[in-house]
């Protein structure tokens, strides 16, 4: 049987550094485009955020010991943002508070919830992303304490998956999940 060669660390580094250049030189070039052709619309800052998005992704991956649940918190933290910034960039129309984050939320709280179930004796090394997910879940219910959001039903939804991942951890593994708690904030 043939397998195929693997790549040592300086080539692999050297790719990233070719690919991310070419990445820089295609960002440049459509910026260029952009302010040439129509600058009434935004596109090319659309589409840079885009190629930022995909580095960060990258770049998280490829590291080692990444765990899936740092990747499910950043992965939501960094689409929330970059759809912000699309709708701001198209002028706000609220799109994105009210309908892209939280879909992104929902289901990145599914996401854990299916984490939970299936990998329960190794959970706890998923429970502390999966509890800063829940806060950053529950983080709509001051703005519509504040009336600075409408109660509607794509938040409702995120809410109560958001609370039920945290009943589901509090039951599967209170102790751990305490130990761990204690363990990482020095408390």
């Amino acid at each position: 049987m043939i397998y195929p060669q693997k790549l040592n660390s300086k080539k692999s580094d050297k790719l990233i550094y070719i690919l991310l250049g070419c990445s820089l030189i295609i960002a440049f070039i459509l910026t260029i485009i952009n302010r040439l052709t129509s600058r009434t619309i935004p596109w090319a800052a659309l589409a840079n955020t885009g190629i930022i998005y995909l580095w960060i992704t990258v770049i998280y991956s490829i590291k080692r010991g990444t765990n899936i649940a740092g990747h499910v918190l950043l992965q939501t933290i960094v689409i929330s943002v970059v759809t912000l910034y699309i709708d701001e960039r198209l002028g706000f129309k609220g799109w994105s508070i009210h309908i892209a984050i939280p879909i992104i939320l929902i289901v990145a709280n599914i996401t854990m919830l299916v984490l939970t179930i299936i990998s329960y004796k190794r959970y706890i090394k998923y429970a502390l992303y999966q509890l800063m997910i829940v806060l950053i879940s529950i983080i709509p219910i001051i703005f519509i304490i504040e009336k600075m959001l409408e109660p509607q039903l794509l938040y409702k939804i995120s809410i109560a998956i958001s609370i039920l991942n945290f009943v589901i951890t509090l039951i599967l593994c209170y102790k751990e999940l305490k130990e761990a708690v204690i363990r990482k904030f020095h408390m």
